[in-house]
């Protein structure tokens, strides 16, 4: 189990482990080229960053890992959990003042909304234990090392690694490369995979700027006149997703007429075997693509994001098959869990896609009577309902969809994969170029 998530933050930052060299030409338009100068500033920092940080985020999730390991000896040696082990440790920390609380909250009325104290107070505790119990743990496996003969092994970044190396162990147990490597390539290949994907966004939009001039200058316009043109005056809906959905259609017929060629080098991606087990699905099951969505009912990204894969997997028509697997964060979202059971039960009558819908409107009232309601106002057998909702049946098929998704290396919601392949952006063209790789291939 991983308690101290220090590597994560490092995905914003830059690396790469392809040997692209700072004046290779990254795409090319009707006789133009576009290296690596041609990115923004923030864009050229992320290229020219690459190895750096790719071996800074490898030993962090080294450390991490051998951090995992001193609290599961210790919790063994005890006989108890590990999250027993560090709830020991960090009850231990004092609760924030209600001064300290007040403080907090005044200082960021702007960003908390309309809550309330009371309403934004446990998210404020929260934030000001995190320091803290970030400390204590520390302090704690800190203190673990000594006892369990903790040693550090090979560089995890030295060249030329033998796979059977020691990267570090305790114990007597070693961590070697290839377990290194094998438990992390979907990790890895995540951070890597997000970096080419800033670094391509950034170019194509260098690229866009360019033909968008270009364009305009073959018209005698400027290049607003066009832009207003061709993207703001067709707006009819003036929503967000019009506005992209424009640009994108216009980008895609510059890039057409300009033959563009992206020649950025980017991480073969990595495919797992996601299995859809016999959850409930939307399509057809022969479909030649497959989405399965990891999701927990109470997490607003989820919310936000069903409906527009929804309304993508409905462009394919018989292409798409859609699966919902379950994922309760249970550790962040108190009533996730219940929900998930919720719509299992509620599956059992037939009646899944529908009660969804309903628990993504009300996420903030998720509780047992609420759900109750909920299946009451879709005609659902309440009585039924209730028995299944605390049933061992459904308790289990929860379970596994848990467990599976933290095989395939799931460690937060919503999690989509189409045939296997992650999709990083929660974005309908995101899905779209998904779904469109799949159905070449």
């Amino acid at each position: 189990m991983k308690f101290i998530a220090l590597f994560f933050f490092l995905i914003v930052l830059a690396f790469d482990v392809y040997p692209q060299k700072a004046g290779e030409v990254l795409a090319t338009a009707a006789g133009l080229s576009f290296t690596p100068d041609s990115l923004s500033e923030n864009g050229r920092k992320i290229f020219n960053d690459q190895k750096a940080t790719l071996a800074n985020a490898r030993s962090e999730i080294l450390s991490q890992m051998l951090a995992d390991m001193l609290l599961e000896a210790e919790a063994k040696s005890r006989n108890i959990s590990v999250e027993t082990l560090v709830e020991t440790k960090v009850k231990k920390i004092p609760v924030p003042s209600a001064a300290d609380i007040k403080a907090v909250y005044d200082a960021n009325r702007a960003a908390l909304g309309d809550k309330t104290l009371e309403e934004a107070k446990k998210e404020i505790v929260e934030y000001l234990l995190r320091e803290p119990e970030q400390k204590a743990l520390q302090s704690l496996i800190d203190s673990l090392k000594i006892k369990h003969k903790f040693a550090l092994g090979k560089d995890v970044n030295a060249a030329n690694l033998n796979p059977m190396e020691s990267l570090g162990g305790i114990n007597g147990r070693s961590l070697a490369v290839q377990e290194f490597e094998a438990k992390n390539k979907g990790t890895l290949y995540d951070i890597q995979a997000e970096i080419a994907d800033e670094i391509k966004a950034d170019l194509e939009n260098s690229i866009f700027s360019t033909l968008l001039a270009a364009e305009a200058k073959s018209r005698s316009m400027e290049a607003g006149d066009v832009y207003a043109a061709e993207i703001t005056n067709k707006m009819r809906e003036f929503s967000d997703e019009e506005k992209a959905g424009l640009q994108t259609a216009f980008k895609k017929t510059l890039f057409a007429k300009f033959n563009v060629k992206i020649l950025l080098k980017e991480p073969v991606p990595f495919v797992q075997d996601i299995s859809a087990d016999d959850d409930p699905s939307q399509g057809k099951a022969a479909a030649p693509v497959t989405i399965i969505m990891f999701t927990d009912f109470q997490c607003p990204a989820c919310s936000a994001t069903h409906p527009v894969l929804k309304k993508v997997v409905s462009e394919y028509g018989d292409n798409v098959r859609f699966v919902i697997r379950d994922f309760p964060l249970t550790n962040i979202h108190e009533n996730a869990l219940a929900a998930a059971r919720a719509a299992n039960a509620a599956n059992l009558q037939g009646k899944f896609f529908e009660f969804i819908d309903i628990l993504y409107r009300n996420q903030t009232m998720l509780d047992t009577d609420s759900l109750k309601k909920y299946a009451a106002g879709l005609g659902l057998n309440v009585k039924q309902f209730e028995i299944d909702l605390s049933s061992e049946k459904i308790a289990a098929e929860v379970g596994k969809d848990m467990a599976d998704g933290k095989k395939y290396g799931i460690g937060g919601t919503p999690a989509i994969f189409v045939n296997g392949v992650k999709v990083r952006r929660l974005s309908a063209q995101a899905f779209r170029d998904a779904v469109d790789k799949a159905l070449k291939k």
